[in-house]
């Protein structure tokens, strides 16, 4: 009997949902482990408090004497809640977060010590950052790298220790993370739609992108996830034939919520109250044991950080439940994959949302304006986008069973189509004041009928408008959000400011007035954007040949879509922004290129020994059971045993096949590795990962799977799909 599958399969249906003591009123807990502006009020001077509030609004440097007020305050505040560590908290470019702890406790000699925190530590520290990914920006040797406080995002307490958020940077100032150059997208955005906005209001001052994530997971015993190497070292299984029972009949979604994943939810809810993360929606997702959680919308930068923050708090607070949360894209074959759809915005500092529509046509206007804009560039950069979201567990998820295809597709509805086909007729130069009056009151002041009405959706479109915002479904469930989201903020940034240069030489050299201006490019622009469009079905072969069609791109593979984040375009935009130099750029490159590679060679290594160690020994096992039972027909039949052990040497030719065809493949899988582990050039490396080794896994997987159906199953050690997927 395999020992360790049905020792963990016991363990697993012994086990008994944790009760959790949920508080009366969850407002009453929300933010009490964050040191918010209510917080501050009562533990920072009134030059302090002001000196960061106009800080997180404005992006004005804190002063270091201003500094050392805000830590005492801060530390006091903490030390109150029972903390005695302090940690730069941030998020470098391992796809993770990272923290060292210091505590507060400095010794003053003579047996003395104090609790001290200084303006100096809060602001900057000095980590060690040569174990970091930096895709060659400085030497192993010059171990310096500075984390610096963001102080938009507020500080939290997590178990006894004090996380401020912080960028992370290299000695000579490129970013070695993913928030500083989100946090140079998030103010080129805010920069370029501010201007454009004034066209409608001019009181407006400032504009933040908002970001609403929905984060897709899989919840398995922990026991279960110990008793297969493959979901403990790559979070996937490798292996694994499909159970007769999956997800084909739809019970799972939105179905009652399991009550050990109900308990490990209240647990995780009531954490993320405390931290600040306003989480509102719990459910089960379509795939057996899949569930999702989203909170309310935030400005983007502060619900980065809450998306990496609840990823590593899931992982915790699983653990007290006994159970693992997978968030890899696609644990499981056959079912259903995770995605971390990304709901993005654009919101002003006077209280309105730019793509939701408004009362009056000229709100309406405003609303097609950015509306349309972003469409065009999503159109102008969708392999940049596609480059976004590329990783080697995402390319499993990409085009198969809902999640969206590789191509990049805006889609819109059947309502707005008709909407954007009115205003593609619009005349070229002035409008006509009958023109203009049938323009505002039968297209553009009907929108928020049309929406209201507007139940359109499609589930496999990467980027969908959604009523009152853009959802990247694309995005996958490990990512950290802040990828897409600068990608997706600079192009429109910048698709923004080439909208203003067009509308503003119309007015000066064409003399037209504002409305008639901002029609016409609007106008040009859905022309020139109308390929993006699509409304159909993301799958097979039709929608492929359609959108090779229309030019659009069809990137498969990540080393194929990692090529666009390098380009002269991509370079020449970022440069413009601010948002990364060269070096930047190619660096990120690198490392996620390596990435790619070092993750397809673990999965190769760790198939291999699967297969060799676990499979072939549990099918010789087996094989020599059947053998021993032909030879004893054998001699209880003589000649004539065939006739009464025919299914058995038949088993035991197949098995025979599938060993010889999975230690071939594995031969040859490993030598493919040895070829591609000698290529010094990343990007080579990468593809012959990609090309050359990876296309051994499925084959192997192939035979693996083919022994699981033959072989008994008291003897297989590999806990099953229908253990996995249906053990609750």
């Amino acid at each position: 009997m395999s020992t360790l599958r049905f020792q963990a399969l016991k363990e697993t249906l012994n086990r008994k949902p944790i009760k959790i003591e949920e508080p009366a009123r969850r407002s009453e807990i929300f933010s009490s482990n964050v040191f918010n502006e209510t917080i501050m009020r009562q533990f920072l001077t009134k030059e302090a408090y002001e000196n960061v509030i106009e800080a997180m609004r404005t992006g004005k440097k804190i002063d270091r004497n201003v500094a050392d007020h805000i830590s005492t305050g801060m530390k006091e505040w903490a030390i109150s809640k029972g903390v005695t560590h302090y940690t730069h908290w941030f998020q470098p470019l391992t796809g993770a977060t990272a923290e060292k702890h210091d505590a507060f406790f400095e010794p003053l000699g003579e047996g003395l010590a104090i609790e001290k925190f200084g303006g100096g530590q809060l602001v900057q520290q000095e980590p060690d950052a040569s174990s970091f990914p930096n895709g060659g920006i400085r030497n192993t040797f010059e171990a310096r790298g500075y984390t610096a406080w963001d102080p938009t995002s507020p500080a939290f307490i997590w178990g006894t220790t004090l996380c401020i958020p912080t960028i992370f940077v290299s000695y000579t100032g490129e970013a070695l993370d993913n928030k500083t150059p989100l946090l140079r997208a998030l103010q080129a955005a805010d920069q370029a739609a501010t201007d454009v906005a004034k066209y409608f209001d001019k009181n407006v001052k400032k504009v933040n992108a908002t970001l609403g994530w929905e984060q897709e997971y899989f919840l398995i015993d922990s026991a279960l996830v110990a008793s297969r190497p493959d979901i403990q070292l790559t979070g996937r299984t490798l292996l694994g034939h499909s159970p007769a029972k999956g997800q084909q009949l739809d019970d799972h979604y939105f179905g009652s919520i399991p009550s050990r994943a109900i308990a490990f939810m209240m647990d995780l809810e009531i954490e993320c109250m405390k931290l600040g993360i306003p989480v509102k929606t719990r459910h089960n997702e379509v795939a057996p044991n899949q569930f999702e959680l989203a909170p309310i919308f935030e400005e983007a930068n502060l619900a980065v950080d809450h998306n990496s923050l609840i990823m590593d708090v899931m992982k915790k607070v699983g653990e007290r439940h006994n159970l693992s949360v997978l968030m890899h894209e696609k644990p499981f074959a056959g079912i259903n994959g995770s995605g971390k759809h990304n709901n993005w915005s654009l919101a002003t500092d006077t209280g309105v949302n730019l793509l939701s529509p408004g009362s009056t046509p000229m709100k309406n206007l405003q609303f097609l304006t950015f509306f349309v804009n972003t469409i065009k560039a999503v159109y102008d950069n969708e392999e940049l986008l596609r480059a976004a979201i590329a990783s080697a567990s995402n390319d499993h998820r990409l085009g198969a069973n809902e999640a969206p295809p590789a191509i990049i597709s805006v889609f819109i509805g059947s309502q707005l189509t008709k909407v954007l086909d009115e205003l593609e007729k619009v005349t070229n130069g002035k409008l006509s004041p009958q023109e203009k009056t049938e323009l505002k009151l039968n297209v553009v002041g009907k929108i928020p009928e049309i929406l209201l009405d507007n139940t359109d959706r499609n589930r496999t479109s990467s980027f969908a408008f959604t009523g009152n915002k853009f959802e990247f479904r694309a995005v996958g469930s490990l990512a950290n959000c802040a990828g897409a989201m600068t990608v997706l903020n600079s192009i429109v940034a910048k698709q923004l400011k080439d909208f203003k240069v067009e509308v503003d030489k119309l007015i000066k050299d064409k003399k037209m007035k504002k409305d008639d201006a901002i029609f016409n490019v609007l106008r040009d622009y859905i022309k020139k954007s109308k390929k993006i469009r699509f409304e159909g079905d993301g799958y097979g072969d039709a929608w492929e040949k359609e959108a090779k069609k229309r030019g659009l791109s069809n990137n498969r593979t990540t080393p194929q879509a990692l090529k666009a984040q390098v380009s002269k375009k991509t370079i020449a935009l970022y440069k413009e922004l601010g948002v990364m130099n060269e070096v930047e750029i190619e660096a990120r490159h690198e490392i996620e290129l390596e990435e790619y590679a070092m993750r397809i060679q673990i999965e190769g290594r760790i198939l291999g020994d699967i297969a060799r160690n676990h499979v072939i020994p549990t099918a010789i096992r087996y094989q020599n059971i059947l053998i021993k039972n032909v030879t004893g027909l054998k001699s209880i039949y003589g000649e004539e045993y065939t006739r009464h052990a025919k299914e058995q040497l038949e088993i035991i030719e197949s098995i025979s096949a599938h060993i010889a065809s999975i230690n071939s493949n594995v031969n040859a899988m490993i030598e493919a590795r040895k070829v591609a582990n000698k290529i010094e050039d990343a990007e080579k490396r990468a593809f012959a990962y990609c090309d050359d080794v990876k296309p051994f896994f499925e084959e192997i997987r192939y035979h693996c799977d083919k022994l699981e159906l033959l072989v008994d199953d008291e003897l297989w050690p590999l806990t099953k799909y229908r253990e996995l997927l249906f053990t609750r």
